[in-house]
């Protein structure tokens, strides 16, 4: 536990007990001074209490030197914190910069830290993650809040059209389509929708649907009641044939429908970023869109509802976002933990980027501390200074006031001895 400050009832309290012992010397000096003709004893007293005086005045006048001038005399080299008071800065920054805020000694403190470790450790414990969703939540709540404003939304809305309307959406489009058929991944495409197709018209409802359809086309058979029957030997001859094609694509990468597909996905691709009517095209159908009216009440409405449900759900008690981010804060806790690789890859990260934004800050800091003390009034640090160290000075002059008797009795004593 960390030592409380001094109040000014203790250092007041040490400063009457160190003037009390000055006094106390003063008095047992002339008393026996008065009484040295009576009985030689009286002079090691007389000699220590002298040498008691001089040692209080002397501790009394080094301590005050430090704070202000003693008796308000302009003596030089006193009142040293207030007259040095930037200088103390720069070198207490300078030192602060050096000692504690060198590169080896943050980086071994921070090995020791285990950064990785702890973060894991706090966040499995299930009253830190509610904590955390607590916090996250009340920003939440907070910046939902905010946000809720026709200033904000008029803003946001704003925004996004600018930005939209610097998008060339057919382009984008083209790319974005081209990115998705890189090395052929739309036959992967449709070879799932040729498998989704034969699993659907392998299905007796489908099949039957296919019948009613064809026997409503051949009318003339109803007559003779052979519409049925020539409904379903079409639909068996419709069904074999997309059978038996799907199932030759499938065995055929170079099948002339796939190639026919490569070169339909080809030329969609090859309009959508040159074609400049097309373009044109999709940039009209992208105004027409931004500048209906229907669009900007439909999103504020939107955007006014998801606003109003989020901030409902975080003001209850209950809350499922915030649940759900204890939940996960936990859950990245315990896996955390179990994790020592993942663990040891935070913990290099931390080590590697360490050095650069302690070299990049430490100067910062260095010259925030300097530049804090600079503009600190002289009065008010004295005055704080002296409130939380007052009391322990007031030891320096008790400490001299008896160490100094001591050593003028011992000096009486060795005359004495000398004679």
């Amino acid at each position: 536990m960390s030592a409380a400050p001094a109040r000014p009832r203790d250092a007041a309290g040490m400063k009457r007990l160190a003037l009390g012992l000055l006094l106390a010397a003063a008095l047992l000096y002339a008393l026996a001074t008065a009484l040295v003709p009576r009985h030689a004893g009286w002079g090691y007293l007389a000699a220590f209490a002298e040498a008691a005086m001089v040692g209080a005045i002397a501790d009394w006048f080094a301590v005050v030197a430090l704070f202000r001038h003693p008796l308000g005399l302009p003596i030089p080299h006193t009142a040293i914190i207030a007259a040095g008071k930037d200088r103390i800065g720069e070198n207490l920054a300078s030192f602060i910069a050096t000692h504690f805020l060198a590169t080896p000694q943050v980086l071994d403190k921070l090995r020791e830290f285990d950064a990785a470790g702890r973060l894991a450790d706090w966040l499995a414990q299930p009253d830190h993650a509610e904590r955390v969703a607590r916090r996250l939540s009340a920003i939440g709540g907070w910046a939902v809040g905010a946000l809720d404003d026709p200033r904000v939304r008029g803003f946001v809305a704003d925004l996004a059209r600018r930005g939209l309307q610097q998008i060339e959406l057919t382009r984008l489009s083209g790319q974005l389509l081209q990115a998705l058929t890189h090395q052929r991944r739309h036959q992967e495409l449709l070879d799932g929708v040729l498998a989704q197709l034969a699993r659907l018209l392998g299905q007796d409802r489908v099949q039957d649907a296919i019948t009613e359809t064809i026997a409503r086309e051949i009318r003339a058979l109803k007559y003779v009641g052979l519409d049925q029957v020539a409904a379903r030997l079409a639909t068996r001859k419709v069904v074999v044939v997309v059978a038996r094609t799907i199932i030759d694509m499938a065995d055929d990468p170079a099948h002339q429908l796939r190639q026919r597909f490569d070169g339909m996905v080809d030329s969609c691709v090859s309009r959508l970023q040159d074609d400049p009517v097309l373009q044109a095209r999709g940039e009209q159908l992208k105004r027409d869109l931004l500048d209906h009216p229907a669009l900007g009440t439909y999103v504020n409405r939107l955007w006014s509802e998801l606003l109003a449900w989020l901030q409902a759900d975080m003001g209850q008690e209950d809350s499922a976002i915030r649940h759900h981010i204890a939940q996960a804060a936990r859950t990245l806790g315990e896996r955390l933990a179990g994790d020592a690789a993942v663990r040891a890859w935070i913990n290099e990260e931390l080590q590697a980027q360490a050095p650069r934004l302690i070299e990049r800050y430490r100067e910062d800091i260095r010259r925030y501390i300097a530049a804090r003390v600079r503009a600190w009034d002289a009065g008010e640090m004295t005055a704080e200074l002296e409130r939380h160290i007052g009391r322990d000075l007031q030891f320096i002059r008790i400490n001299g006031t008896l160490v100094g008797g001591l050593v003028g009795l011992a000096i009486h004593a060795l005359t004495h001895l000398w004679r």
